[in-house]
C-alpha cells in the first residue's frame, strides 16, 4: 500500500511511528495469532492423558507444527484469505489452512483434532488478548517508560532551578522546575504500575462457555483445569472462569481505562510544556532546513507537543468506546464485539505517535534560565505569603490583611517596595532581618523527596 493512498494517517503519514504495531494488530497479525493459538491447542491436546486416544504422532511433530507460526509468511496469510472467500468465515479458513499443513506432514489421521470442540471465539478471545498483551509489553510500555525516564533525567538536571508558579494563570508561591516535572514522573509511574497489575484474560470453554462438546466426548477429562493450564502455560494469559460464548472483557476494559488515564496525564504534560515554551522558559533546538511557518521565518513552533495532544485525544475517544462497549453483549453473544475488537490497534497507534512526539519534543528543549529568573524578579509580591506567615507566627495582628493591603494593588511590587514595607512593620529587628532574607529565589519550601535521597 502506498502511504499516500492510506485512508488513515496511522498507516499513511504516520506509518513510520506505527509500523511496530502491525505485527499485533494488522489483519496479518490477527491471522498469525489465530494460527499460533490453534497449533498450541493441538499440541496441548496431544499431552492429555485421559483422552484414550493416541495423539503421539502430533507430539512427535511439535517442532514442525510450531514452525508453521514461527515462519508464518505473508503468502500464508494470503492463502488463508483465499480460503475465506469460499468459507466466508475467517476462523474456519485458518482451520482449513492447518489441515493442509498437517496433510503435508503426513498427519492425515489427526486432522479432526484441529479446532476440536472449539467455537471461533475460543480462538479470537485468546488470540486477541495475547496480541494486545504482547503489543503493550513489547512496544507501548517501553515507550511510556522512555518518556518517564527522560522526564526523570530533566527533573534531576533542573532540580534546583527556582520557578515562578502559576495558579489560575497568576503569579503564585515559587516552586522548583525539577519538582514540577517530577509531578509527571510520579503520576505516570503510579498509573503505569496500576496498569501493569491488570491481567490479560481470555475465554476458552466451547460454544457457550460450558465445555459442552469437550465434556460430552471425554467426560473423564478435567477440561476446566486443562483450559486454565493451556491459557496460562501455552498462551501466557489468564482464563476467565465463567463466560458466555465470548470473553466478558471486563479486565480489557480496565486496561483501556488505565491507558486513558496515562493519556490524560500526557495531555496535561504536553499543555504545560507548550505553555512554558510560549512563556519563553524553554527554547527549542533548531534543526537545519526546518520551517516553523510558511509566512513567518522566525518561528520555531512546539509542534511535537501539539501533535501529541491531538493524537492522545483521539486515543482517549477510542479507548472510551472500547471500554464501555466491549463488556456489553446481548445474552450469550452478539457480533458487535468482533468488529469493535478489530480497531484495538487504532488507539495504540495514536498513543505510539504521541509518545514518539513527546520524547522528540522533550529532547529539543533548552532551558532559558535568564527568562525564568526575570519572571521571578518581576514578581516579588509572591513573598507576601511568606511574610504574613512569619507575622502570624509572631502574633502580629491582622497580618494577612496588612499584606493584602500592601500587595493587592495595580502598582508594581519589587524588591525595594518589599524592603520598605518590612522597614515599616512594627516588629523587632531580628524579625525584620529574617523577613529581609526571603526572596522569590529561596522561598521554595521542602525539597522534593527524590532530592532528599
Amino acid at each position: 500500500m502506498n502511504a499516500l493512498n492510506a485512508l488513515s494517517p496511522l498507516d499513511g503519514r504516520y506509518a513510520s511511528h506505527t509500523k511496530q504495531l502491525q505485527a499485533y494488530f494488522s489483519e496479518f497479525g490477527l491471522i498469525k495469532y489465530r494460527v499460533w493459538m490453534e497449533i498450541e491447542y493441538l499440541i496441548a491436546l496431544s499431552e492429555v492423558k485421559n483422552l484414550g486416544k493416541d495423539l503421539q504422532a502430533i507430539g512427535n511433530k511439535k517442532l514442525e507444527l510450531r514452525a508453521i507460526y514461527e515462519n508464518f509468511s505473508e503468502q500464508d496469510a494470503i492463502s488463508i484469505k483465499e480460503i475465506e472467500k469460499t468459507t466466508n468465515h475467517d476462523v474456519k479458513a485458518v482451520e482449513y489452512f492447518l489441515r493442509s499443513c498437517l496433510e503435508k506432514m503426513g498427519l492425515n489421521g489427526e486432522l479432526e483434532w484441529i479446532h476440536f470442540g472449539l467455537t471461533s471465539q475460543d480462538v479470537n478471545n485468546t488470540a486477541i488478548p495475547a496480541s494486545i498483551k504482547h503489543a503493550y509489553q513489547l512496544v507501548l510500555r517501553p515507550n511510556i517508560t522512555n518518556v518517564i525516564s527522560k522526564l526523570e533525567e530533566m527533573s534531576k538536571e533542573w532540580a534546583e532551578i527556582p520557578l515562578l508558579a502559576r495558579t489560575h494563570g497568576q503569579a503564585a508561591s515559587p516552586t522548583r522546575l525539577g519538582k514540577e516535572i517530577w509531578v509527571f514522573v510520579e503520576r505516570l509511574q503510579l498509573q503505569l504500575d496500576a496498569l501493569n497489575k491488570v491481567p490479560f484474560c481470555g475465554k476458552f470453554g466451547g460454544a457457550t462457555g460450558n465445555f459442552n462438546a469437550h465434556f460430552l466426548a471425554f467426560p473423564n477429562v478435567d477440561w476446566v483445569q486443562f483450559g486454565n493450564n493451556f491459557l496460562q502455560t501455552n498462551l501466557g494469559i489468564e482464563r476467565s472462569q465463567t463466560t458466555t460464548q465470548i470473553e466478558h472483557y471486563d479486565y480489557l476494559a480496565a486496561h483501556f481505562d488505565g491507558l486513558k488515564r496515562i493519556c490524560a496525564i500526557l495531555i496535561d504534560l504536553s499543555r504545560d510544556i507548550w505553555t512554558y515554551v510560549s512563556m519563553d522558559y524553554f527554547k527549542q533546538k533548531i534543526k537545519e532546513g526546518e520551517v516553523g511557518s510558511s509566512a513567518m521565518p522566525h518561528k520555531v513552533n512546539p509542534i511535537d507537543f501539539e501533535n501529541a495532544e491531538g493524537n492522545l485525544g483521539m486515543a482517549i475517544a477510542m479507548l472510551e468506546h472500547l471500554a464501555v462497549k466491549l463488556p456489553i453483549s446481548r445474552l450469550q453473544r452478539d457480533l458487535t464485539d468482533s468488529t469493535v475488537l478489530r480497531n484495538v490497534g487504532v488507539p495504540y497507534g495514536y498513543i505510539q505517535i504521541a509518545l514518539n512526539n513527546i520524547f522528540k519534543g522533550l529532547n529539543k528543549l533548552l532551558l532559558n534560565e535568564a527568562k525564568v529568573h526575570e519572571d521571578l524578579d518581576n514578581n516579588w509580591a509572591v513573598v507576601a505569603e511568606a511574610i504574613q506567615t512569619i507575622l502570624r507566627r509572631e502574633g502580629y495582628a491582622n497580618s494577612y490583611d496588612t499584606l493584602k493591603k500592601l500587595t493587592r494593588t495595580n502598582s508594581k511590587i519589587n524588591q525595594e517596595s518589599i524592603a520598605q514595607m518590612i522597614d515599616e512593620l512594627d516588629v523587632n529587628e531580628s524579625i525584620k532581618a529574617e523577613l529581609r532574607n526571603i526572596s522569590p529565589f529561596n522561598y521554595l519550601g521542602i525539597k522534593p523527596i527524590y532530592l532528599q535521597k
